[in-house]
């Protein structure tokens, strides 16, 4: 956390320095000091705050893609004359179990049109998910493991 704290503040001395307070130079600036850090840091620290940086921004491009697949599924059935859907719910076992990654699991899953998350479990292993097209349960279940958990998991532990 006081990598991020400092690289936003390097980022902010770099806005100081060119003189442009646009939010690209700010960007720009947020990757150059990642990529200072990563070099001027101790190796070990550097690379590891390089790689979850890397890993965060896989999770937003999963997000991204899910958030266009799922769009333009919904879309399809809406549109459609007959609209073949089986909604349901079904209980997701969670395999995060800290607070910040069940809550930004449950939100991409809300997030993602077609889904919704209802509820968790009060011991926090359990997210009941409502579903548009819930006509195979597992194949939900498999594809919210290995796409936003498994994400979560790599980016933040």
């Amino acid at each position: 956390m006081i990598l991020f704290v400092f690289n936003l503040l390097l980022a902010i001395v770099w806005i100081a320095v060119t003189g442009s307070a646009s939010f690209l130079n700010l960007v720009f600036g947020f990757i150059l000091a990642s990529a200072v850090l990563g070099v001027v840091r101790e190796p070990y620290a550097g690379i590891v705050y390089l790689r979850r940086g890397y890993r965060i921004a896989v999770l937003f491009l999963v997000f991204l893609k899910e958030l266009a697949r799922s769009a333009w599924a919904v879309a399809v059935t809406v549109m459609s004359p007959r609209m073949a859907i089986r909604p349901g719910i079904f209980a997701f076992h969670l395999t995060v179990d800290r607070d910040f990654e069940i809550t930004l699991l449950a939100n991409l899953i809300t997030l993602t049109p077609g889904t919704l998350s209802v509820d968790v479990s009060d011991d926090r292993k359990i997210l009941y998910v409502h579903a548009l097209h819930c006509s195979d349960p597992n194949a939900a279940r498999r594809a919210i493991a290995e796409g936003f958990e498994r994400r979560i998991l790599e980016a933040f532990r």
